[in-house]
């Protein structure tokens, strides 16, 4: 299994209606890729919150052909979006992770 992570510290000025964008819209569109089994969506804590929180988003993909589907189809329209709609009021780190048993 493979996960997707997308770390996200998000301006306070928007923190509300962000996280109702992400879990109305964002997310809703990002599992009707088809791609991910499931997804976790957390609040980091103990994390200097001076300029606004920190979320991180889990999806996860039962293979790495599933993942690098959702990159090759998916992600660049889904990522514009996201900057679109919030511009620079966020910034968003990403990695790809493999379960290990």
């Amino acid at each position: 299994m493979f996960i997707y992570n997308v770390t996200i510290k998000v301006d306070a000025s928007i923190h509300d209606q962000w996280l109702n964008w992400m879990k109305e819209t964002h997310i809703p569109a990002v599992m009707s890729s088809g791609c991910f089994e499931k997804f976790v969506l957390v609040r980091l804590l103990e994390t200097d919150e001076t300029e606004g929180p920190t979320y991180a988003v889990q999806y996860f993909a039962l293979s790495r052909a599933q993942y690098n589907r959702y990159i090759e189809m998916h992600a660049t329209r889904l990522r514009k979006e996201s900057s679109d709609q919030w511009g620079e009021r966020f910034i968003a780190f990403r990695t790809l992770m493999e379960v290990i048993d």
